[in-house]
């Protein structure tokens, strides 16, 4: 028996009989599995006993298990939200996860404004503002956008003008800025964006009626033809809408596999109504059963769900235990009851099944988008091999680009596709530093590729730096004086040249090439991410140029503030109670701050 072995057993023998949570660890140390258990020893044990891996999912991960940790928590819940919280962190290769879970969107309602507005957003701020979601489906989202824009005319101006734009000209506004609008009207409005985003359909076309009938009486003609206008397209929406025919609000999951994918299509009944809908793709890293798919589902969407309703109806039966933990986790966390219920006939059951029929048709065609996609990256990978003249199809191409304004701040980026998709965890960023205060791309490029490529690990099969033959040398210089002998292209935006190695003639495709088409959608994806960080750097530089000039703020306050909102006008726009909380804060600094900045602004009114 070898000292790792060694070690492992001395760990599993002092596991405590106490409930917690533990993480796996492959040999290079990375977090491959996060679990809880409500006896860590004979949990983690299991994964080390002859035979106690049951599956194929199960057994891979166990083959890889190199070292583990354990948390002990004072309870179930404790550690289900821990457990939770570690998943988010790591993100481990061998948990069910929603798939970029972290892009989902919002919609948020800013109640705290004079005159709200509603927009997509995808941060989630404690501001008081209402939010509404995730939505998986954001093509949806957009269109429920549509609809409330064009029913409830809020505005969508960050900052009220002087005079109406062209929202109010096209009746998309009803210009607070110019008083056309009173602030209780617009309230009643805003209150009427809540409402409809809520599922309360029916409760805000009572309450429209009755202002339309009171406006009526009192020869307040225009509002009443709004609010009528309001009132037509709410019923027509509600027309659309399928009776559930069961009482109250209900989130019903439908749940379907197939190999390693999972999807799940969750229907929201509100006031006995199937108000909408929403599905999710999930990864697993291997098959896994549907308790563990649904109790995985649970935890991410709803840490991350604005609210929830009083019965979740699911798809299987949890084991007790886990539906209780469940239960109790997303009472305590929505601050109201909260059901987890498997009904095994009558009208909720038909449902779980319409939810499931939905899930497997809507994970067959992705599978099918996926395959069609996959057969189309293979035949342009092998055409670019061919094009270039390199031996084989690159199943990894790395990407670099140079952003900066007259050499200030001067960032690169590396972008990585992988059998010709993006693969943003390999994505990598590096601040300048040669060539800081004066614009020098070839020198910044040389930097760049010495930094990527200096150690020598994952290595790519072709090389893309955005410019022409500058660029290009630049970047061989160092990529050969490292002794790669990897393929390098440089592609030119002004014509869209591809400059080879030794040669002294472009190569040009047909603009509709699907080689050409790669290449610039590979390049563009690396300028925008190089744009970024070059924005990102330009903008903690001028925050924290502004912040100097403010007493009581130093650097830790500096950087606090800087993380917290990201921008000057964030601070700006925050109030004295908003500033206060960011830690490290106090009243008085926070005080500091908003003195400072009305200064400024009374500054620029002078």
């Amino acid at each position: 028996m070898d000292a790792e072995q060694n070690r492992i057993k001395e760990k599993l023998a002092l596991l405590p009989a106490q409930p917690g949570v533990y993480l796996m660890k492959d040999k290079e140390a990375g977090v491959i599995y996060v679990g809880k258990a409500s006896v860590l020893r004979n949990r983690v044990r299991s994964y080390f006993r002859a035979g106690g891996a049951a599956g194929g999912k199960a057994q891979a991960l166990s083959a890889r298990i190199a070292d583990f940790e354990y948390i002990v928590t004072a309870n179930e819940l404790e550690a289900l939200i821990l457990e939770c919280n570690l998943i988010k962190k790591y993100r481990p290769k061998y948990n069910v996860l929603l798939k970029d879970d972290k892009s989902y969107p919002y919609i948020k309602l800013t109640v705290r404004e004079d005159y709200p507005r509603v927009f997509a957003t995808r941060r989630l701020i404690e501001d008081g503002s209402r939010y509404f979601g995730p939505y998986a489906d954001v093509g949806a989202m957009r269109r429920t956008l549509d609809f409330l824009r064009k029913v409830f005319p809020l505005r969508t101006c960050r900052k009220l003008g002087k005079r109406p734009c062209l929202e109010f000209h096209i009746k998309r506004c009803l210009a607070p800025c110019s008083g056309g609008t009173d602030k209780a009207e617009y309230a009643k409005m805003a209150e009427g964006v809540g409402f409809f985003l809520e599922g309360k359909s029916e409760s805000l076309l009572n309450q429209l009626k009755q202002d339309m009938r009171e406006a009526s009486l009192a020869l307040r003609y225009e509002q009443a033809a709004l609010l009528r206008d309001q009132i037509n397209a709410l019923e027509a929406v509600r027309q659309q809408q399928t009776a559930a025919t069961i009482a109250g609000d209900a989130d019903v999951i439908g749940l379907a596999q197939d190999g390693g994918d999972i999807c799940v299509q969750v229907f929201f009944v509100r006031a006995g109504k199937i108000s909408g809908r929403d599905y999710f793709l999930l990864t697993g890293g291997g098959v896994n059963s549907d308790q563990t798919a649904l109790a995985a589902f649970i935890q991410q969407y709803y840490s991350k769900a604005v609210s929830a309703p009083a019965e979740i109806i699911c798809p299987v039966a949890l084991l007790p235990e886990e539906a209780g933990v469940l239960s109790d986790w997303l009472s305590r966390m929505k601050k109201k009851k909260v059901k987890l219920i498997h009904p095994r006939r009558g009208l909720k059951k038909d449902l779980l099944t319409l939810a499931a029929e939905n899930a497997s048709a809507l994970l067959k065609e992705e599978k099918a988008r996926k395959k069609a996609g996959e057969n189309r990256q293979t035949e342009t990978l092998l055409l670019l091999a061919r094009a270039l003249g390199i031996p084989c199809p690159p199943e990894r191409v790395d990407c670099f680009d140079i952003s900066h304004i007259q050499g200030a701040e001067t960032a690169a980026s590396m972008v990585v596709f992988k059998d010709g998709a993006a693969s943003g965890g390999d994505y990598r960023r590096y601040k300048i530093h040669s060539t800081e205060g004066k614009p020098d791309d070839f020198r910044a490029m040389g930097e760049a590729v010495l930094r990527r490529y200096r150690k020598y690990e994952n290595l790519p099969q072709l090389i893309i730096i955005d410019g022409g033959q500058g660029q290009l040398n630049a970047a061989l210089e160092v990529i050969r004086g490292l002794g790669l002998d990897t393929p390098v292209i440089g592609l030119a935006k002004r014509f869209e040249e591809i400059w080879r190695e030794g040669e002294k003639v472009p190569l040009r495709l047909p603009p509709d090439s699907p080689v050409l088409l790669f290449l610039r959608r590979v390049r563009d994806e690396a300028h925008r991410f190089a744009v970024s960080y070059h924005r990102k750097l330009r903008a903690r530089r001028n925050l924290t140029s502004i912040l100097d000039d403010i007493p009581e703020i130093g650097a830790a306050r500096r950087e606090a503030l800087r993380r917290h909102f990201g921008a000057v006008r964030a601070i700006r726009e925050a109030s004295a109670e908003d500033l206060a909380k960011v830690p490290g804060m106090t009243k008085k600094a926070a005080e500091a701050v908003k003195i400072y900045f009305a200064r400024g602004e009374q500054g620029f009114k002078q």
